[in-house]
């Protein structure tokens, strides 16, 4: 589909979810631009990889105001601040979503990755996230950063069921009973997982965790571990898409407020693109072949 259609199709779905919904705000005028608008706005942009409100902003009001007439009369910072505010309704929107896309909530894969609060260099004079961010260790590129990291829970074959932010020096295992709290099913994990303890404590609520090894040299079962990294390699393919298309990594936030609702879009426009992308015809999960 083209651009113009992509656009529609967006705006089509998610006006059809939010319809006969109460009424989200008690008191005051209604926004000029409708939640429906802003919500398109956001899931578009952050697909076509516009990272900042600002962008999003400009590129709508310069290139489609005839489709948000709305737009040119409200200032940047107004369209910043009612998309922050819909962060709930970002939330509930996707958790409906997931019902209308194709995937196996019982086959899951769980992984984490890091999110720098800023440079390394500037971590220890940085004021962004005083308390609630922490040092942690890149294993990819064997280096410290400052920061989070993103725990991320990938139903097959690679729609985003779950993700929670924590401090980087947190262990996945720590934040592993929260992804799959309210489940069922096997869940693939890397060496990371390995844990006989919280096989035990997950497997008592229907959980089976499936886990490499602790140790490369000293795997008893090297085949098995072949055979789960065989599946645990999807969650890399997601992961990919959210640091090079939706610039995850890219925190340009200065509270957590504002870094939930940042994450709950690309999410969302993730999980929307996944959608559509299977309404195509195409496979899921390859989102360049979306717009043509």
């Amino acid at each position: 589909m083209d651009l113009s259609t992509f656009i529609v199709s967006v705006f089509c779905l998610v006006d059809d979810q939010l319809k006969g919904r109460h009424r989200l705000r008690q008191r005051g005028p209604a926004p000029k631009l409708s939640d429906s608008e802003v919500l398109t706005m956001e899931i578009v942009g952050e697909f076509l990889g516009l990272d900042t409100d600002k962008d999003i902003y400009l590129f709508f009001r310069r290139h489609y105001a005839a489709w948000f007439p709305a737009l040119s009369e409200i200032h940047r910072t107004t369209f910043a601040r009612q998309a922050a505010n819909l962060w709930k309704v970002k939330e509930r929107l996707w958790q409906e979503l997931l019902s209308l896309a194709p995937h196996d909530p019982t086959f899951a894969i769980c992984d984490s990755m890091p999110l720098p609060a800023c440079l390394f260099a500037r971590a220890y004079r940085c004021r962004r996230f005083r308390g609630n961010a922490a040092f942690g260790k890149d294993i990819l590129l064997k280096q410290t950063f400052y920061g989070f990291r993103v725990h991320v829970r990938v139903c097959w074959p690679g729609l985003i069921s779950r993700f929670s932010v924590a401090p980087a020096n947190v262990h996945e295992l720590s934040v592993l009973p929260e992804l799959v709290e309210h489940t069922w099913g096997v869940v693939v994990g890397d060496r990371n997982y390995w844990s006989p303890l919280v096989r035990e404590q997950l497997a008592g609520r229907g959980v089976e965790l499936a886990a490499s090894y602790q140790t490369k040299k000293r795997d008893p079962d090297p085949q098995r571990s072949a055979f789960l990294s065989r599946f645990r390699y999807r969650i890399d393919t997601v992961f990919s898409q959210l640091v090079e298309r939706y610039s995850m990594k890219r925190v340009w936030a200065r509270d957590m407020w504002h870094l939930i609702s940042r994450l709950l879009r690309k999410v969302l426009s993730h999980t929307v693109a996944f959608l559509l992308n299977h309404h195509s015809g195409n496979p899921p999960l390859q989102l360049a072949k979306l717009l043509h």
